[in-house]
Formats: C-alpha cells, structure tokens, sequence
C-alpha cells in the first residue's frame, strides 16, 4: 500500500488533534473558560461577517440581473441588425438563402 498526500495531511491533522486535546487537558479550569469565550467571540466574528456577505451578494447579483439585463438587450438588439443586414445582402446577391 503507498502512502499518497491524503495519508499524510490524515496524519498530521490526528496529530495537531492529539497535541490540542493534550494541551485541553492540562489547562487550568479558568484556562478552559477563556478558551472557549474566545472560540465563541470568533465564531460570532465569522457569522456576522457571512451575513454580511450573503447580503451583499444578494444586493451584487440582483444588481448584475438588472444591469446585465439592460446591456444584453442593447447588445442583442444590435446583434439582431447586423445579422439581419448581413444574411438579407446575401439572399438579395444570391438569391437563394444560406443556411
């Protein structure tokens, strides 16, 4: 059996997992509680700024519809034009019409 990149990060990730929970169990109980008040600050960090985010996204891609909608519509309907203009030459010249 080889050992590939996967064996060794569940290795190292067992490891680091073991030496936290050694370092848990030696801190003092007043230790433990700072810990777990700090895990809670940041966690509560991480979700305010994820709502935040997913509001912005929310707000960025109703913007893009919008937006992209209009440009879309511009660029299409010159599309449109130019095709028409450029295939109605071509069956006027030949008459017959190219598929």
């Amino acid at each position: 059996m080889s050992v590939n990149s996967k064996h060794i990060a569940t290795f190292l990730l067992g490891a680091a997992a073991a030496l936290a929970a050694n370092k848990y169990m030696s801190m003092s109980p007043d230790e433990k509680e700072k810990l777990a008040n700090d895990l809670k600050n940041k966690a509560n960090l991480l979700k305010d700024e994820a709502e935040n985010f997913a509001e912005k996204a929310k707000d960025y891609f109703v913007e893009l519809k919008t937006k992209g909608t209009d440009v879309l519509k511009d660029h299409v309907a010159d599309a449109e034009k130019m095709m028409a203009e450029l295939f109605d030459k071509k069956v006027e010249n030949n008459n017959t019409p190219i598929l």
